[in-house]
């Protein structure tokens, strides 16, 4: 939904300079931690940090493309240190935004006079709406990579004012989205200034537990105590240039991160595809892009029947049974062995630039759905959706993932099950 810069009592106000948030620290580690929980009723990856003055704990739903930090401000947001941004200030021009106005049922946080505003949305709803552009105080922890430390924070934090409406279809108890995505005032970009450390983040997610961090290695995992970031895999990042947000202005970039995948192959072979439907065309459409918002990979149409079949043909001994929406392809578990990195069915691999493979195995490609009852953990997307493949949620499980921001980069290190660790390994037990 393209969202017009005229929208309510709002005016176009167009900004032409870039300039970095002033944010104050109490203390600059050299990287953040944030504890990921998902919630079984929404498959929602959860994390939490404090925010204002006196420090309230807020849960979040993590939103991996989203462009900001957004929080529920029309219920119970209160804080001395709340401040809303003024028209035309550097904190409106630092985040891009194309609406300044005003609010007449103020002042109060989420509604001043004279100020600028975004569109926080909601991804797992597919729904958006406009809200106050401001700053306020978080504090979260620090890190050396290896455990938990001390508390620190920063003072002018940007965010979005979100509506009650918004928190429709979030997890229990979150007020808000933890917004990662391709921006200048997403939650990592901002932190990177804030502490001056490099540009990048890396999300680890687990079921029940998991992790992200703020900047660069070490990320290390309890079990064999790995430096996961020594051994990733790289892969470009590519920029959509329009926006692929439940709601947007016009001509916005996407700030979800996308990826080339050139094919799919199941069991090394190569899936019979149409190509053109895996790069971006110039109305935005097609390609790939990673979610943390969809709880299992999406395939448009002939992608996923090509897939299916593809899958189906490699394990003629396993006995079908009756599909589980929203799956297409479930069979009888008790004819499927097992091993570290889950159900013995035949690798999925996503081919990158370079001869890079992306391997999917049986513990994040199948998903029991039943007693004795596994399903192919990808879903038909329709005929003609925004983008072509949407990998999930369910994909990304105990992968890490390390997206470096100034690099234009995605590290990935395939099945931690198979370094005989996991993403719940990370040690949040030292004392802060």
């Amino acid at each position: 939904m393209a969202v017009p810069s005229n929208f309510l009592l709002f005016s176009a106000s167009l900004l032409f300079f870039i300039v970095s948030p002033s944010i104050q620290a109490s203390f600059r580690p050299k990287a953040l931690v944030l504890p990921l929980t998902k919630d079984a009723s929404t498959n929602q990856y959860v994390t939490q940090i404090k925010q204002r003055t006196p420090l309230v704990l807020v849960k979040l739903s993590l939103d991996l493309g989203a462009e900001s930090l957004w929080v529920d401000c029309d219920q119970n947001y209160v804080s001395s240190t709340y401040k809303p941004a003024r028209c035309n200030s550097a904190q409106c021009n630092l985040a891009k935004s194309k609406s300044c106005g005003s609010c007449f049922d103020g002042p109060k946080p989420g509604c001043n006079n004279n100020t600028c505003s975004l569109l926080p949305s909601n991804s797992f709803k597919s729904i958006g709406t406009i809200g106050e552009v401001a700053q306020d105080v978080v504090a979260v922890q620090s890190t050396d990579g290896k455990s938990s430390g001390k508390v620190v924070s920063t003072s002018k934090f940007l965010f979005t004012c979100g509506a009650t409406l918004l928190l429709d279809g979030l997890a229990s108890g979150v007020t808000g989205v933890a917004g990662l995505g391709r921006t200048k005032i997403s939650m990592p970009s901002q932190f990177s200034v804030a502490f001056s450390f490099p540009r990048k983040f890396a999300i680890c997610l687990g079921a029940p537990n998991g992790v992200i961090f703020f900047g660069d290695g070490p990320y290390t995992f309890l079990g064999r105590n790995i430096d996961i970031s020594k051994s990733l895999m790289y892969t470009p990042l590519i920029l959509n240039p329009v926006s692929t947000a439940p709601a947007y202005f016009e001509g916005d970039p996407s700030s979800d991160y996308f990826i080339g995948v050139r094919g799919i192959s199941i069991s090394e072979k190569p899936v019979a595809l149409n190509k053109t439907l895996l790069s971006i065309n110039k109305e935005g459409h097609g390609g790939t892009k990673i979610s943390t918002a969809a709880p299992y990979t999406v395939l448009q149409t002939s992608i996923y029947k090509a897939v299916v079949r593809a899958f189906i043909k490699e394990i003629p001994g396993i006995p079908r049974v009756p599909a589980v929406a929203p799956f297409g392809a479930c069979f009888n578990s008790k004819s499927i062995g097992f091993s570290r990195v889950g159900p013995g069915v035949p690798v999925i691999d996503l081919n990158l630039p370079n001869k890079v493979v992306w391997r999917i195995f049986g513990f994040n490609s199948m998903v029991e759905v039943k007693d004795d009852i596994l399903c192919l953990a990808f879903v038909d997307g329709g005929l003609e959706p925004t983008t072509s493949i949407v990998i999930g949620g369910h994909q990304l499980e105990d992968n890490l993932l390390q997206f470096d921001l100034a690099a234009s980069r995605l590290g990935f290190s395939s099945s931690l099950l198979f370094r005989q660790t996991n993403c719940a390994n990370f040690n949040f037990t030292s004392a802060a």
